[in-house]
């Protein structure tokens, strides 16, 4: 009988390794994702209308909601009103999780502070030349959104749009 070696143990190891994690197939397979049904505010509901009625104005799709982008949206809203600021800090965190859960290829991202109306922010929005891009970009499928306010009742926005 051969001794036992390292290598013979380094291929027991990997062996065991891939196959006592993997999943059962049993053709049910559900993906990790932390999507939760959403309750949508009147302004986030009004800001989906405006925002699709604006890029039908100009040709463009309409685009679907997705539960998950407004849920990772909500993680940065809630960011924002703890620091008082308005940022895109750890965007990248927010993308790699839209990458993995929502399967996207793209991921762009407008937010917002103190706008009392759906109206007021998507102008705002819209007369931004950076956010307006995001807004007309032809490749994005779906968009999710978090409305939150502050201590003092002004409300943080961050509208989220992926490419599936």
């Amino acid at each position: 009988m051969k001794p036992f070696t390292p290598k013979l143990a380094l291929f027991v190891f990997v062996s065991i390794l891939l196959t006592s994690c993997a999943p059962e197939d049993d053709g049910i397979y559900f993906e990790k994702i932390n999507e939760t049904k959403q309750t949508y505010s009147n302004i986030e509901l009004d800001i989906f209308e405006l925002i699709n009625n604006y890029r039908a104005s100009k040709g463009l799709n309409r685009l679907e909601v997705l539960n998950i982008i407004s849920s990772v949206a909500l993680t940065h809203t809630s960011y924002m009103v703890s620091t008082g600021k308005v940022s895109h800090d750890n965007f990248a965190s927010r993308n790699e999780n839209l990458v993995e859960n929502a399967k996207a290829i793209s991921v762009g991202e407008n937010v917002a502070y103190g706008f009392s109306s759906a109206e007021g922010v998507v102008n705002a929005w819209l007369n931004s030349e950076g956010h307006r891009k995001i807004i007309e970009n032809e490749n994005y499928t779906h968009f999710g959104i978090s409305t939150e306010k502050n201590d003092k009742d002004r409300n943080y926005f961050t509208q989220m749009f992926i490419q599936k």
